[in-house]
């Protein structure tokens, strides 16, 4: 039987637990004024979201993945960017094909609006696409108004701080030390921590140059995996 979109909706649906519903609300923060305001969820675990979209990866198409990513639904959407990712991974992927799909994660930027929306996909397709070629059309995301998009780009450098690539991600860093919202001091600071467990020099050097001016919130996340007499030591310079 082929695997349509309205078996996909259908697989969630069967899964979904009335308990959970009611609690990821307030984890993802969607009341009045909220981050994640408005959005709804089904109640469906992130492990059998990607069990589901295992099983439907390679029969829904970018049409189908289209009607899906703008759900009301947030497990919805966060599935259907598990099924853009493996597809997108798939060996027999062409260049035009991961080319489509970074097209369609651009496009549809609007719905991937949470923090683990972005966290799960940025650095798996936009990262690496971009990893080695012209990065200059996704780094005009950190000029956006749009937190997500902002969150986008720091998470998508994930992907080129694994394979020792820090340059951007500094460079994103200093942009973005006097933004507004906590959800990036804590992405930057994240990505800084990561830089740090692979060359501590460089994390040093950017505390030195920055510490003064860093929020705390990214102070903390960049210092977390330090010993507990240099945390201090820093926290106490802020």
């Amino acid at each position: 039987m082929k695997q349509t979109k309205e078996l996909f909706i259908e697989a969630l649906n069967k899964e979904k637990d009335p308990k959970k519903a009611k609690f990821f609300p307030r984890f993802f923060k969607t009341g009045p004024g909220e981050y994640g305001e408005g959005d709804q969820f089904l109640g469906v675990t992130v492990p059998i979201q990607r069990m589901i979209a295992k099983q439907f990866a390679q029969s829904l198409s970018l049409e189908d993945l289209q009607s899906l990513i703008t759900s009301p639904f947030h497990e919805v959407r966060l599935a259907t960017l598990f099924v853009l990712i493996l597809k997108f991974q798939l060996k027999k992927a062409t260049e035009e094909d991961q080319k489509a799909i970074v097209q369609f994660y651009l496009k549809n930027t609007k719905y991937i609006n949470n923090w683990d929306l972005v966290d799960a996909s940025a650095d798996k397709i936009l990262g690496e696409y971009y990893f080695q070629k012209d990065k200059s059309t996704i780094l005009k995301l950190k000029n956006s108004k749009d937190l997500w998009e902002n969150r986008i780009i720091i998470l998508s450098t994930f992907y080129w701080i694994r394979k020792g690539h820090f340059t951007e991600t500094i460079s994103l860093c200093e942009f973005f030390l006097n933004h507004p919202h906590d959800l990036i001091h804590k992405a930057t600071g994240w990505m800084l921590r990561e830089i740090g467990k692979r060359d501590l020099n460089i994390l040093i050097r950017f505390l030195n140059a920055h510490v003064t001016k860093m929020p705390r919130t990214m102070l903390r996340y960049a210092i977390e995996k330090l010993p507990p007499s240099e945390r201090r030591k820093w926290l106490d310079l802020k």
